[in-house]
């Protein structure tokens, strides 16, 4: 079978490995599924998220040129059609709100439960974090220079070398 870059074909899982899982496509054909393309969420672990046998749908995202098969079970997963939040941005009348409290929020982290539409610290405005970041930012430079100041001054003649300059 001829592959190419963006078909989604089913496979079964042969090997994993730290860095991602090998997948049998058929035909003696097979391709590896990067960590990072395992699942839309972060992985810490591939054995958390695939078991050797476990049938996968994926994605062929590169090809190669000694054709070696680049897969991602995360793009081939189905993103929703009709999510709340593209109707509000379109003026529909959607519940996006209700959303907005984390209420249809996964916790299970598992590719076939991630929640598409979930948005992470709504309640802040940009110019609300930006400034909270900036404050932050600036009492770590303060404790920074106050430490370095310090160290300058220190007991016997401050440097790494006792004063012995």
């Amino acid at each position: 079978m001829a592959f190419e870059v963006g078909q989604i074909v089913e496979g079964k899982v042969t090997g994993i490995m730290n860095y991602g899982a090998f997948v049998d496509l058929g035909g003696g054909t097979s391709g590896m599924v990067h960590i990072s393309e395992v699942a839309p969420t972060y992985v810490n672990e591939i054995k958390d998220h695939l078991t050797i046998g476990q049938e996968v749908k994926v994605k062929i995202i590169a090809i190669d040129e000694r054709g070696k098969i680049a897969l991602s079970i995360k793009q081939a997963m189905p993103r929703p059609q009709n999510n709340n939040y593209n109707n509000r941005q379109r003026g529909g009348s959607g519940n996006y709100n209700r959303q907005r409290g984390g209420a249809n929020r996964s916790t299970s982290g598992t590719p076939d439960n991630y929640d598409w539409n979930r948005r992470q610290n709504t309640s802040d405005n940009f110019d609300d974090m930006l400034s909270k970041f900036m404050a932050s930012s600036d009492e770590k430079i303060s404790g920074l220079k106050k430490e370095n100041r310090r160290s300058r001054k220190g007991g016997n003649g401050g440097g790494q070398n006792g004063g012995q300059w």
